[in-house]
């Protein structure tokens, strides 16, 4: 847990409420968390589910792994401690999006269960939707996008989340979508249809 270093700090609520935000936006905020190993599909489903929403006339916006470690995290590594507070931050980020009636992705490999809870319980009960984009360690490992597991089995990549670093399944995600076995359009329809199924989209 990040310790609070901040004093004599106080929150300031102003008088625009999250369901006015909601209200204006026709949807509701929300956090949708895409949780799996490297090569998952995880980036590629929720820019897909992103479209899709586009199109049916809401707003959302994917955080992703890569693209946050270039500038709010940029000064975070791979370590245990680092991917705790890497996941934290997002936590936070994404809770903000949601508070703004926004729908929040997230595209991490979030590797440890009790991270991922510690996101979950930021956001409003039934707003924050866990995906589990699950793939076999060897499908993943053929796809290697990046090259990424071609190092680590070399030894050049330590502490790599599949090969010497633990990944933690989820054990109540509210969706669970094997990308080895579903297309990229009907692992998006599955997402948009969980929403249209909870109303949290129209």
């Amino acid at each position: 847990m990040a310790e609070q270093k901040a004093t004599n700090i106080t929150w300031h609520s102003g008088a625009i409420t999250n369901e006015d935000r909601e209200r204006l936006l026709n949807q509701k905020g929300i956090v949708i968390w895409y949780t799996g190993l490297s090569g998952s599909g995880k980036s590629t489903l929720a820019h897909a589910v992103e479209e899709k929403l586009f199109e049916n006339g809401n707003i959302s916006y994917v955080l992703d792994g890569d693209n946050i470690r270039h500038g709010l995290n940029k000064n975070l590594g791979f370590s245990p401690a680092d991917r705790e507070e890497n996941i934290r931050r997002i936590g936070e980020v994404s809770n903000l999006f949601a508070d703004s009636g926004v729908i929040a992705m997230t595209a991490f490999i979030s590797p440890y269960r009790g991270d991922r809870d510690k996101a979950r319980e930021l956001v409003p009960e039934g707003r924050f939707i866990e995906v589990y984009v699950k793939v076999p360690l060897d499908v993943a490992e053929s796809r290697d996008p990046k090259g990424l597991y071609k190092k680590a089995r070399a030894g050049e990549i330590k502490e790599f989340t599949g090969i010497d670093a633990p990944y933690e399944e989820p054990l109540n995600a509210e969706l669970v979508i094997d990308t080895s076995e579903h297309s990229l359009e009907a692992s998006a329809d599955i997402v948009i249809n969980y929403l249209k199924e909870k109303s949290l989209i129209n």
